[in-house]
């Protein structure tokens, strides 16, 4: 492509309502414009890395036996009703009625459609394991649309699914998916980590997620050089055994102090009682309520942490969590928000549930709300004065914490760009749908599933996001929209014909861009670093004095001279 020809608008100036580095970027090469917030128009340039990072993706998965196909943006309401996601999707779901008043939502994941297909046509064991993926345009109404392109409204991704007879065989294809999703990483030149995670709105009894080594990354993971890693929503704490008290023995009679009633007025918070009562944090029990699919549950964390919502999802296997209103906080405690305790609440029903994270097992005589408006208790102990019905890790991993694997490791905190998901489903879809198929004894199972989503777009932003530099984008010649720019030192006489030439042998082999306009030297190679094409050539009168072309790679400070007839031959 000759650069007069082409539609790259670059800016010389950064929009102000970018808010990432790649956005910046992209906006100013001229890869994307927004249309509206979270919402973006894909440029000829932008679009061409988008379709080299697909290529990939798409060879990979041909490795691995999947099949591609591609279903409809536009999906029933009757389907996600079948799983209960209509409803418990939430308001990022982008519904719409049709003429007739059927409803439909704007395709965010592609499960139920999927499990339509496979129960309707599906019918033996012998027809499986089965991957069926595709490439789609997914669509979340997202409350505040940020990163660009890689928390937008409207994205593009492959998402995969497969579906299998056993356990075992689900449990093997999902390691080479887990493989496949690696070389898909490593061919776009990311420097990555794998993590687990939690399983979020898809659901499934375990996920993992491909992350991007970014600093400007949205997700905070942590890791161990034992091989350990979580994103901060699954990270393990780790539980202190040392000094466990047993809750049906109660303490020693030597540790205990009488309980005690303080006047706290208008003292909500652990800092101003802590600093009224001069104690510190980690000898408070904070106690939080929530609403877990409409039950009202009391959950008891140390002063000094804060409780992870995702971990406590998992553990009470609930679909919706929720902070309890006020209303429901006064029922249980007789008090306004923010001295809810432990000891002496009102138990609203039998099965009530009171779970404590692992923190509060070592809390000696310690404090929290009385139940009793602008009252705390001290001296409250584990077994004397309150009984959890459960003890589990439901707190968010702080700095400075051990690694729950090796328990040898200080974790080291940083920051990543997911740019691929994979779940273990099980049969939680197959189930909802009734997908069966007839097993090798004629006897009907459940298909056990996984599902595999690799954000296409995401991993154009998280490529700029991880290399770039003061000049612009520095791409992965597998991704670049161009593997070369030739950028001729006054397009005319020898120099033109010997960039021409350069031009015509190289594009039988690869897309390359000649800057064939009329512009300064200085102003083609800004906009040469801006674009990040891997491989600048420069031609000019003063290096064809020795039948010479100048060669700089995008990622390298040096230049070297490089005879004509070698170009080609010393390329990549």
């Amino acid at each position: 492509m000759k650069f007069s020809q082409a539609f790259i608008p670059t800016l010389k100036e950064t929009p102000s309502d970018a808010d990432t580095i790649s956005l910046k970027l992209m906006l100013r090469a001229g890869l994307v414009r927004k249309l509206s917030s979270g919402i973006y128009e894909w440029l000829p340039l932008g679009l061409r890395v988008l379709k080299n990072v697909e290529q990939i993706i798409r060879e990979e998965m041909a490795q691995i036996g999947g099949q591609e196909l591609l279903l409809p943006a536009i999906l029933p309401k009757e389907l996600w009703e079948e799983t209960g996601r209509w409803n418990l999707y939430g308001k990022e779901l982008c519904r719409l009625k049709d003429r007739s008043g059927r409803e439909f939502c704007l395709g965010p994941t592609h499960e139920e459609i999927i499990t339509d297909i496979v129960r309707k046509d599906v019918r033996s064991y012998k027809q499986l394991p089965l991957m069926l993926y595709q490439f789609q345009t997914k669509f979340r109404d997202e409350i505040r649309p940020r990163f660009g392109v890689m928390r937008a409204k409207e994205f593009y991704m492959k998402d995969a699914y497969s579906f299998h007879a056993t356990e075992e065989d689900a449990g093997n294809y999902y390691k080479i998916v887990y493989g496949a999703y690696s070389k898909i990483c490593e061919r776009c030149g990311f420097k990555f980590r794998i993590v687990e995670a939690t399983t979020g709105a898809i659901g499934g009894s375990f996920s993992d997620e491909f992350m991007v080594m970014a600093d400007t990354g949205e997700e905070e993971i942590v890791s161990c050089v034992c091989g350990y890693g979580a994103n901060v929503e699954k990270a393990e704490c780790v539980r202190d055994s040392s000094e466990l008290k047993v809750v049906a023995v109660g303490l020693p009679s030597h540790d205990v102090a009488v309980l005690e009633e303080i006047h706290t007025p208008n003292l909500k918070t652990v800092d101003e009682v802590g600093k009224f009562l001069n104690e510190k944090p980690e000898k408070f029990i904070k106690t939080i309520i929530y609403l877990a699919d409409g039950k009202p549950i009391m959950t008891l964390v140390r002063g000094d942490c804060e409780i992870n919502e995702e971990k406590l999802k998992g553990f009470l296997k609930c679909d919706e969590l929720i902070l309890a209103d006020a209303q429901t906080v006064e029922k249980i405690t007789d008090a306004t928000v923010g001295f809810a305790g432990p000891v002496h609440f009102r138990l609203p029903t039998s099965d009530f549930r009171l779970i404590a994270d692992f923190s509060v097992e070592n809390i000696t005589n310690g404090v929290s709300g009385a139940n009793k408006k602008d009252y705390h208790l001290k001296n409250i102990n584990i077994g004397r004065d309150y009984k959890p019905t459960e003890i589990a890790d439901i707190r968010k991993i702080k700095r400075g914490a051990l690694c729950p694997r090796c328990k040898k490791h200080e974790l080291k905190f940083s920051c990543g760009i997911e740019v691929g998901h994979t779940f273990k489903l099980g049969t939680k879809y197959s189930k909802a749908m009734n997908a069966t198929f007839l097993d090798e004894k004629g006897r009907q199972n459940f298909f056990i599933m996984g599902c595999y989503g690799i954000g296409v777009s995401r991993i154009v932003a998280a490529a700029i996001e991880q290399s770039n530099d003061e000049s612009g984008i520095i791409w992965n010649e597998s991704i670049a929209p161009y593997k070369a720019i030739i950028i001729p030192i006054s397009y005319e006489g020898k120099v033109k014909d010997v960039s021409d030439e350069i031009y015509e042998k190289l594009s039988q082999k690869y897309d390359v861009l000649l800057d064939d306009r009329d512009e300064r030297a200085g102003v083609k190679f800004k906009d040469a670093d801006l674009l990040g094409i891997p491989v600048r050539i420069t031609v000019s009168e003063k290096t064809l004095k020795e039948n010479k072309v100048e060669i700089k790679y995008r990622n390298k400070n040096s230049v070297n001279l490089l005879a004509i007839e070698k170009v080609l031959d010393n390329f990549f």
